[in-house]
């Protein structure tokens, strides 16, 4: 995963996140990866609650900002608030797209995308990594 160079509230040492994280949250979270469609558990999921971020806690995203895009993957169409996540550009598959991280921790999450034509409020689809987070059921 490239470096912004930013310092992230939530620091921890490459073998500390190996040992607190799966291999496969481990290559999604901390290498930048890509789950396969179609695998997580969340994509058509309705329970009411916020999604937090796998790695760290960090609160990133409502129950009620989630959408059915029929994409594979989790997708909302805004985070908790701005400051929850951060923007990358990410130029590696030949094209560019938007990539998004934990702003707490730094960890991958998914792409954002704009212009698909969804029926949302801000024309955008975040396409998140269901591995990338957890669900907290509302009480």
């Amino acid at each position: 995963m490239e470096s912004t160079g930013k310092t992230y509230p939530v620091q921890l040492p490459d073998d500390e996140w190996r040992a607190r994280l799966s291999p496969e949250e481990y290559r999604v979270l901390r290498q930048a990866g890509t789950e396969p469609p179609g695998t997580s558990p969340y994509e058509h999921e309705t329970t009411v609650g916020v999604y937090t971020c796998r790695a760290c806690g960090a609160e990133l995203f409502r129950s009620e900002t989630k959408f059915d895009a029929h994409c594979g993957w989790p997708s909302f169409y805004a985070p908790l608030a701005e400051d929850r996540v951060e923007y990358v550009e990410d130029l590696s598959l030949g094209m560019r797209r938007v990539e998004v991280r934990c702003a707490t921790c730094g960890s991958h999450l998914g792409h954002v995308f704009e212009g698909e034509g969804f029926d949302v409020p801000t024309d955008q689809r975040y396409c998140i990594n269901g591995v990338s987070i957890r669900l907290q059921p509302q009480e």
